[in-house]
């Protein structure tokens, strides 16, 4: 199935700003996130996360964004890439940026670049990791540890890729500059050596321990600083922690993508939290004063006399403050009048009583039970 052009997923437009895309994709993250969604809804609305979540990382990246623009899905396809992420349309872009690095001494396509001997050199890839934090983790910041993939030198072969006792040989094909001339027209096109690769180096006898790599994967501890405020889908990006470069490249980073668990009590908008606070039949027909949590501790509510099911108290600065916000937001406390169950005989009979009470009263103990039936009235009149 042909994927969907990323503004469109996003629903903005090509000049979107990076506040824009942030917001439409904060939006339709809440909207579809998985733990908000369950059952068969809930593999739909996975699909359009997972959707939306591709076409922000490409766009909120403004090399990959360009290259979006320019070349469409094929521009960050990694499948239509050259050798270490080059950004176009394979050969074609890695010949021309051969072409115009030869003319003008520049770096190649897609973060390539000459290394020792003339040997092509490559950006590592990136890497993402996923971490999961409580919404107090969020509002407050933590400290944390990771465990994550890294390359060290074999031991065995003292990282050459030879196997011990023989020796690592230029490669005849190319003489040890990792590239070939070929020619094109009027060009003389250089591409990577198909012998050894853009290594220079041909190995003949590679070392078992590594497969000739000359590097072993290992997992390595490291300690990431999450900022109070961090929002879900944030990333924190990790200079250097990615992928090893080829040929001494430089090695890419590691993104490390926020998702914040479910709260048993409060929702989170933005900077805004909500929260649904039960309140007695009693304490809403009388009012009285009630305790509400706040992630900082509790705080008390005045509930005047006679409140209704779903007002809405506001209490200023006791949300989040977002990690680039001057204040924090606001809490917003949702009141939900409990109707008392499990009455015995003699709270029935004092109901019943009280509703008797209320009835000679008219309308002016229930406005909207008074409202309803006029509107009813009008409706079969």
């Amino acid at each position: 199935m042909a994927k969907r052009d990323y503004y469109e997923v996003l629903g903005v437009a090509k000049n979107a700003s990076d506040d824009e895309l942030k917001k439409a994709y904060r939006k339709l993250a809440m909207k579809h996130h998985p733990d908000r969604n369950q059952g068969d809804a809930g593999k739909a609305a996975e699909e359009k996360f997972k959707e939306a979540k591709e076409a922000y990382e490409m766009l909120s990246d403004a090399q990959k964004r360009a290259a979006y623009d320019q070349y469409g899905h094929a521009g960050v396809d990694p499948n239509m890439r050259g050798p270490g992420g080059a950004e176009g349309f394979g050969g074609f872009a890695e010949a021309f940026g051969d072409i115009f690095g030869d003319m003008f001494g520049q770096q190649g396509a897609g973060g390539r670049g000459r290394g020792a001997g003339g040997r092509q050199v490559y950006r590592g890839s990136d890497l993402s990791y996923a971490m999961e934090i409580t919404l107090e983790e969020a509002a407050h910041g933590k400290d944390a540890q990771i465990r994550i993939p890294s390359w060290d030198n074999c031991e065995v072969c003292h990282g050459s890729g030879a196997k011990p006792g023989t020796q690592v040989k230029t490669c005849q094909t190319c003489g040890g500059n990792g590239s070939v001339q070929m020619r094109q027209g009027f060009f003389s096109v250089q591409q990577p050596c198909p012998t050894c690769r853009g290594t220079g180096k041909v190995i003949p006898e590679p070392c078992t321990a590594c497969q000739g790599q000359g590097k072993i994967k290992r997992q390595k501890t490291l300690e990431v600083k999450i900022p109070s405020g961090i929002d879900d889908g944030m990333r924190i990006r990790s200079t250097g922690n990615g992928e090893p470069g080829t040929n001494g490249g430089p090695a890419g980073d590691l993104y490390i993508e926020i998702r914040i668990k479910k709260h048993d009590i409060f929702e989170r908008d933005g900077d805004d939290l909500h929260c649904q606070v039960p309140v007695s039949f009693i304490t809403a027909a009388l009012g009285g004063e009630i305790e509400v949590p706040t992630l900082s501790g509790k705080a008390a509510i005045d509930i005047p006399e006679g409140t209704q099911a779903g007002k809405q108290f506001r209490l200023r600065g006791k949300g989040i403050k977002g990690v680039r916000a001057g204040y924090p937001g606001d809490l917003y406390c949702h009141i939900a009048v409990e109707t008392p169950v499990k009455l015995t005989e003699h709270q029935r009979k004092l109901m019943k009583e009280l509703d008797e009470s209320l009835k000679k009263g008219g309308g002016r103990h229930s406005p909207n039970g008074e409202s309803w039936t006029d509107k009813l009235k009008n409706l079969f009149s």
